[in-house]
């Protein structure tokens, strides 16, 4: 083995670990992909996880300040960026990504959307319709078009399928970001002092406010579900686990009061993660819907 080789093998080990320490939910889904597939997922997720810790709090909480924050931010595009067109970086977790990113066809059309809604968290504490928009395609959209490019790395797509499956991965990444900021409504103001959501304040939310947040987000959930009969079978359960995940997520945020949504966050326990996990290996995709159930919340 060469040393390069060497060096790609424990760059993208190293970006596994991080996929399994940050998220149970993705990391329990990612297991579903092809091993080369989820390589490639695993790889990008590192990346967005590690621009995350720098601009909520991992920089500051160091005892840096928000400028440095967005130094390290700078520094990290730019190596992403270089490593791209390079193939190499001294970074692992850049590294890794930059493999996948060669390897699958995306470029800085995706990156540079996705760091400039990195930079939004750091100046950025309230959002108008415009810029809300802007951010969740950058921070989550772009984050499913670059996955997308794994699964249909070796099933080429007419023009109208890709369309359809655009539209599906945007969606997907569009509700797990809203689905997040709903369940984080609270942290998100009073830790890091954002508001995500146009219009909303935490310390008036409302039911109707909520379920109208919610329809939205099964509208998207109802469009990438839509599409996932289509995707290749390398990553078409795993994509209905992670869609079943966030529509239970919705049903169980949908039956929490928002008083109580505005103090505690929602969860789905594992058994309940463990029967759809199931079902979908029975082979049913998961579809929205709003039966009362009783909520799991943690402080």
């Amino acid at each position: 083995m060469s040393r390069l080789n060497l060096y790609d093998r424990v760059a993208e080990e190293t970006a596994g670990v991080v996929i399994r320490r940050y998220s149970t939910s993705f990391g329990l889904a990612s297991r579903l992909l092809a091993p080369r597939v989820r390589q490639h997922v695993e790889n990008v997720y590192a990346l967005v996880r590690v621009a995350d810790e720098i601009v909520d709090g991992g920089v500051t909480d160091a005892g840096l300040d928000t400028a440095a924050a967005g130094r390290y931010l700078d520094e990290l595009e730019a190596d992403t960026e270089q490593a791209m067109q390079h193939g190499y970086s001294a970074n692992l977790i850049v590294h890794a990504f930059a493999r996948t990113a060669r390897e699958v066809g995306f470029g800085t059309e995706l990156t540079r959307p996705f760091f400039h809604s990195m930079r939004m968290d750091l100046t950025d504490t309230e959002h108008d319709a415009a810029s809300f928009d802007t951010y969740v395609y950058g921070s989550a959209e772009v984050v499913g078009l670059m996955c997308l490019r794994a699964f249909l790395q070796d099933a080429p797509t007419d023009e109208a399928q890709n369309d359809r499956m655009v539209r599906g991965a945007r969606a997907l990444g569009a509700a797990f970001q809203k689905v997040n900021f709903l369940r984080d409504l609270a942290a998100d103001f009073e830790t890091l002092g954002r508001s995500y959501f146009p219009g909303i304040r935490v310390d008036s939310f409302t039911e109707e406010e909520k379920h109208r947040l919610l329809d939205d987000i099964d509208h998207d959930l109802s469009v990438s579900a839509a599409v996932i009969p289509e995707l290749p079978a390398s990553s078409r359960k795993a994509v209905a686990l992670a869609q079943g995940l966030f529509f239970e997520l919705s049903r169980r945020l949908r039956t929490t009061p928002a008083s109580q949504l505005v103090q505690a966050r929602v969860r789905v326990p594992d058994p309940v993660k463990a029967r759809i996990a199931l079902a979908v290996l029975a082979g049913r995709i998961p579809q929205p819907r709003r039966t009362a159930v009783p909520a799991e919340v943690t402080a």
